[in-house]
C-alpha cells in the first residue's frame, strides 16, 4: 500500500507529537510539568497539529521557532548539563521535522508575525501557569547572570521582546529566502 505525498506529510506529524509526549514522560515523574510550556516543547505540539491539519501557518511559526530554540537549548542545556534523549528529540528532532515540512509548505514573508504573536501568548501562559522557580520562557525573572545589566524584570522583558522580534524576523527571512512560498509571489506580482 502506497501513501500519497500529502498523507506522508500528515503522518510526519507523528514525530513531533512523540517528541512532545517524550518530554511529558520525562517531566511527569520529577513533578516539573511546567517545563512543558517551553517554546520548543509547545512548538513540537504546534508542528504536529499543523502537519495533521495541513495548516501552513502553524507549521511556519513552529519552524521559525525551531532555529532560535535549538541555539538556546544548545547553549543553556547541552553545554551546561549534557545531552538527554528526550531533550535532543524535542530540539534536534523538531528542527529536522520542521525543515522537512517547510520544504513542502514553504515560507511566507509574514510568518514571523505569527511566531511573535505566539511568543506573546506563550509568555503570558508561562507567567500564569508555570512556577516562578522554573522561570519558563523567562516569564518570571531576569535570566541569571544579567541581574546587573537589568535591575528591573520589565526592562529585561522589553529588551528580550525587542530582540525576539529581530530574531524571528531574521529567521523568517532566512527560511523565506531558502523556501519562498511561490503562491505569495504570484499575489505580489
Amino acid at each position: 500500500m502506497s501513501l500519497s505525498p500529502r498523507n506522508k506529510l500528515r503522518l510526519l506529524g507523528i514525530l513531533p507529537l512523540i517528541f512532545f509526549i517524550a518530554q511529558f514522560v520525562h517531566y511527569w515523574p520529577i513533578n516539573e510539568l511546567g517545563h512543558m510550556f517551553w517554546m520548543c516543547n509547545i512548538g513540537n505540539l504546534i508542528l504536529a497539529m499543523g502537519l495533521f491539519l495541513e495548516k501552513p501557518v502553524l507549521i511556519r511559526l513552529a519552524a521559525i521557532w525551531t532555529i532560535p530554540g535549538f541555539v538556546v537549548w544548545f547553549i543553556y542545556v547541552v553545554l551546561t548539563w549534557g545531552v538527554f534523549l528526550t531533550s535532543t528529540l524535542a530540539h534536534a528532532g523538531g528542527l529536522i521535522v520542521a525543515m522537512i515540512a517547510i520544504r513542502h509548505y514553504r515560507m511566507d514573508r509574514t510568518a514571523w508575525r505569527w511566531a511573535f504573536g505566539w511568543y506573546l501568548a506563550i509568555q503570558l501562559a508561562s507567567r500564569f501557569f508555570t512556577p516562578a522557580a522554573l522561570n519558563v520562557n523567562l516569564a518570571h525573572a531576569v535570566q541569571p547572570g544579567f541581574e546587573q545589566t537589568f535591575p528591573s524584570y520589565w526592562t529585561f522583558w522589553l529588551v528580550l521582546t525587542a530582540a525576539t522580534i529581530v530574531i524571528l524576523w531574521s529567521v523568517g527571512l532566512l527560511l523565506w529566502s531558502l523556501w519562498p512560498d511561490m503562491r505569495e509571489e504570484r499575489v505580489i506580482l
